[in-house]
C-alpha cells in the first residue's frame, strides 16, 4: 500500500509518500508546496491544490493521511489552516483516495511511541525507520510521520479486523 501523508499548512504544505508491505516501510518521496504570503489566500488554496494533485498524479496513493486539526491560540490562523487542510482533503477525495485522519498525539505515539515526543525526536526516528540520509525539511517530516502513523494504524485495524477512521470510504 501506497500512502501520502500531508502536513497542511497556507505557506507550506509538506507531503511525504511511503510504501508499505507487511512491517516494512520504504520512503518513496517527500517535499512540500510553496505559497507566497503575499498572494490571496484563494490563489494560495489553489497552488496547494494543483502541488498535491500533482503528486497524486505522479506517484498513485492508496490512501491519504492528514493531521486533524488543533485549536490554536490565534483564530485567523485556525481559520487558514483549516482551509489548507480542506483543500488537501479535497484532492484526496478527487483522485479518489480514502482520507484518514490523526491527532498529533496519535502520530507521535505511533513513531515514537510517546504522544509528547518532541519534534526533533519525531524527525530522528523518521530518519531511522526510513533509513534516510538526512532529516527530511520540517513540514515533509511531519507529513511523513502522519503516513509513518497510518502505515501503523491500518496494520493494527487490519489485524484486529476496525475500520481505522478513514473520513471517506471509496
Amino acid at each position: 500500500m501506497r500512502i501520502l501523508g500531508i502536513d497542511p499548512g497556507t505557506r507550506i504544505t509538506g507531503y511525504g509518500l511511503i510504501d508499505q508491505r507487511g512491517n516494512r516501510l520504504t520512503h518513496v518521496d517527500n517535499g512540500a508546496v510553496y505559497t507566497r504570503s503575499c498572494d490571496e489566500l484563494p490563489l494560495r488554496l489553489s497552488q496547494i491544490y494543483r502541488g498535491l494533485l500533482c503528486a497524486i498524479e505522479t506517484y498513485k496513493p492508496d490512501a491519504l493521511a492528514i493531521e486533524k486539526v488543533f485549536v490554536a491560540k490565534n483564530a485567523g490562523s485556525a481559520l487558514k489552516l483549516g482551509q489548507a487542510r480542506g483543500t488537501a482533503i479535497v484532492a484526496g477525495v478527487n483522485a479518489g483516495l480514502p482520507v484518514f485522519e490523526y491527532s498529533a498525539l496519535q502520530v507521535k505515539s505511533a513513531v515514537v511511541g510517546y504522544g509528547r515526543a518532541s519534534k526533533t525526536q519525531v524527525q530522528q526516528m523518521i530518519k531511522a525507520l526510513l533509513k534516510l540520509p538526512e532529516i527530511a525539511q520540517e513540514d515533509a517530516s511531519d507529513a511523513l510521520a502522519i503516513a509513518i502513523c497510518h502505515a501503523h494504524s491500518h496494520a493494527l485495524a487490519r489485524r484486529v479486523g476496525l475500520s481505522s477512521g478513514a473520513t471517506n470510504k471509496h
